[in-house]
């Protein structure tokens, strides 16, 4: 089975659900063979992804970005419009990487080899042992081509509208552009209060618009580079080159790359989530209540001796039978019928602590929406099952966009903390991150017919079962095409 392409997040896929692209979720897997036509309204302009959504073959390099013009003058000036994909890269391939994580004992799929930017990225071919490149044919070409860096030519005095988007497996990335300042004025399709970086922060499944001016000496090239954060960095960093033309594109930099940010300091990490507003003029109002607060805690586990992520406590596994077409034509049975919760023992879990969580389940049971309702997802992130450790999640949501309301340290507190949301303008997004040993709190309008997604944007980790699924206005779906089924009981 091929992976499914889920297409751009321009947020909603109104009155075509089935275009959604998630397998078990909205629709059958595409066979090998067969073809696919995804058809739906593109309603906001804005820089969006698409990638596969079966297993973990977002991975192996089924994935691209699309630009949706405007029909109205933006909010901001630049001459020149460029795009640029993140990623990393392993050498194993993604069915011995699924293969790893769903064995007793446990195989971690480990940092990667590579980091790319637009495809393109370097490994030392030094460190493979000769056993290894025997058992891949020896191809191992550091000459090659196809492994000469990415080349971004800029002209001097212009100023360039560079699109970025990160689809990692694994990484959250700090972006840079040597000697130059980025200033940040789109996240996810929504314009933001313009404000300067020298390092973007970006997480899997997010996309930013930054505006660069090409105004340091001409006269030699620069550095790009990602670099990896929030994970104990041995990955070398993805290299580029911004290239002042008429220079030559493969003339190296005259200076070495940049430092990256420290691995483990959260704090500027945080600042910048914070810093993300809705520009002026562009606020989307969020509501003021919501109907309904459902808490995420992000827990580890085993279970039945084997490695899992869990949300509280419970870890998702994806039916046979997707649930759209189950839920449509009444095929009952098809997924547990009883929901999973709307929070955990707040009053005795301990974040900070690793805990045993002995009564972990497994469930593919979801969570009912009234349609039309207002929700608020608070993400609770805890110590996994090493000690002093909590992970950095991206969390993305299907078929809508939502409020990023806050964030903060610790335990989230239900009485004090929504005193502090920020109602004024809070940007809208489709993927948000939680911090380690923090909270993140969102609020969405259910408001759009069908099925959806929401989980971890870490390939592994979803794999592994961190993520759950929303159905609200199943009634108002309209009549399947028949091209989204052909499993489980359909």
């Amino acid at each position: 089975m091929v992976g499914l392409q889920d297409p751009p997040y321009m947020h909603k896929r109104i009155g075509t659900p089935w275009s959604d692209g998630t397998e078990g979720v909205t629709q059958c897997p595409v066979l090998p063979g067969d073809t696919f036509k995804y058809q739906f309204v593109v309603d906001r302009p804005g820089t969006y992804l698409y990638h596969a959504h079966y297993g973990m073959q977002r991975g192996a390099g089924l994935y691209g970005s699309i630009q949706v013009a405007p029909n109205d003058p933006e909010p901001f000036a630049y001459d020149f419009d460029r795009s640029i994909i993140l990623n990393d890269w392993y050498h194993q391939s993604t069915y011995e990487q699924a293969t790893g994580l769903s064995s007793n004992p446990f195989v971690w799929v480990g940092e990667p080899q590579s980091l790319l930017i637009n495809g393109k990225g370097r490994f030392n071919c030094s460190t493979i042992s000769s056993s290894s490149l025997s058992s891949t044919g020896g191809v191992c070409n550091t000459s090659n081509p196809d492994c000469s860096p990415y080349v971004q030519t800029v002209i001097s005095g212009k100023t360039y509208r560079i699109r970025i988007g990160s689809l990692t497996g694994l990484s959250a990335l700090s972006f840079q552009i040597e000697g130059h300042n980025m200033t940040v004025v789109e996240a996810d399709g929504h314009f933001v209060e313009p404000f300067v970086v020298k390092n973007l922060f970006i997480y899997s499944g997010e996309t930013y618009s930054v505006l660069v001016k090409a105004d340091q000496d001409p006269s030699r090239n620069y550095w790009i580079t990602s670099n990896v954060v929030a994970r104990n960095r041995t990955t070398p960093p993805g290299l580029a080159t911004f290239n002042y033309y008429p220079n030559h594109p493969k003339r190296s930099p005259p200076t070495s790359p940049p430092t990256p940010p420290a691995w483990d300091d959260a704090e500027p990490r945080m600042a910048q989530s914070l810093a993300i507003k809705a520009r002026r003029g562009y606020v989307n109002k969020a509501p003021t209540t919501s109907d309904r607060v459902i808490v995420f805690l992000n827990t580890q586990n085993t279970l039945d001796g084997f490695r899992r992520w869990s949300v509280n406590n419970v870890s998702f596994s994806l039916p046979h039978t997707p649930y759209l077409i189950a839920l449509k034509h009444n095929l009952k049975n098809s997924f547990h019928s009883t929901p999973p919760p709307d929070g955990y023992d707040f009053a005795n879990y301990d974040i900070f602590s690793v805990a045993n969580n002995t009564n972990a389940t497994s469930t593919n049971g979801i969570y009912r929406l009234k349609f039309n309702t207002t929700v608020d997802i608070i993400l609770q992130n805890a110590n996994t099952m090493t000690k002093n450790n909590s992970e950095t999640h991206p969390w993305h949501l299907h078929g809508h966009d939502f409020w990023v309301l806050g964030y903060g340290k610790g335990k989230f507190d239900k009485d004090n903390d929504p005193k502090k949301y920020n109602l004024e303008n809070p940007i809208m997004k489709n993927t948000v991150v939680v911090h380690p040993f923090g909270w993140t709190a969102l609020r969405f309008r259910a408001n759009n017919p069908g099925v959806w997604a929401f989980h971890c944007h870490i390939e592994a980790h979803f794999y592994m079962g961190m993520g759950v699924v929303f159905e609200e206005g199943i009634h108002r779906v309209g009549k399947l095409p028949s091209s989204i089924m052909g499993c489980g009981r359909t």
